[in-house]
């Protein structure tokens, strides 16, 4: 599948925002911590990725009912479904001047994921940082995906193409207007 971005500029893809925040302190000092030890920006990267994919369980895993959609907000409750954490991990690697965008695939439900373009790459390569579990075993790779969930057409599901600098409008609404994570289940989006 060929990605496509949203916007020919890469400089929206570095960009702080109110949703990937990441000149806010909490993500500036999680970003500095965690590239101490990454002598590159793969090294970096990877790091990154693990951390949001394994410190930050998904809520709906653990029960947790709080929705969280702000990166900053996500790594300070240190919760927050799909689209939340690739909210987190957009905003370290943005932090580390990664560009970085927010794309989908449609299930029964819209599920959020990032793509990173690395130095060097020629090519945006998909991560997918939900959290592992019971039959969840995704990676961070460039050689190949390795996401949560592989789409099924023949179920009607499907990879969005398109790489997004900023989230997708109905993915921050349901977002914005849950009172909890129960409810945000029950207002998530069905399509782009």
């Amino acid at each position: 599948m060929e990605l496509i971005q949203n916007t020919p500029e890469i400089s929206a893809y570095l960009a702080a925002g109110e949703v990937i925040d990441h000149e806010h302190p909490r993500v500036r000092a999680t970003a500095a911590t965690l590239s101490v030890d990454a002598p590159d920006a793969y090294a970096y990267a990877t790091a990154a990725f693990e951390f949001v994919r394994d410190t930050i369980p998904h809520s709906r895993d653990v029960g947790d009912p709080r929705a969280t959609w702000r990166a900053s907000d996500v790594l300070a409750q240190r919760t927050g479904i799909c689209y939340a954490k690739a909210h987190a991990l957009a905003a370290l690697l943005r932090a580390e001047g990664i560009p970085t965008a927010l794309c989908y695939q449609k299930f029964e439900v819209v599920h959020g994921l990032v793509a990173v373009k690395l130095p060097g790459e020629d090519r945006w390569a998909r991560q997918d940082p939900r959290g592992n579990k019971p039959g969840v075993d995704a990676q961070f790779r460039l050689d190949r995906e390795q996401l949560a969930f592989t789409v099924r057409p023949e179920c009607n599901e499907l990879d969005y193409p398109v790489l997004f600098a900023e989230p997708h409008p109905a993915v921050l609404q349901c977002l914005r207007e849950a009172v909890d994570r129960p409810h945000l289940w029950q207002t998530l989006p069905t399509d782009l």
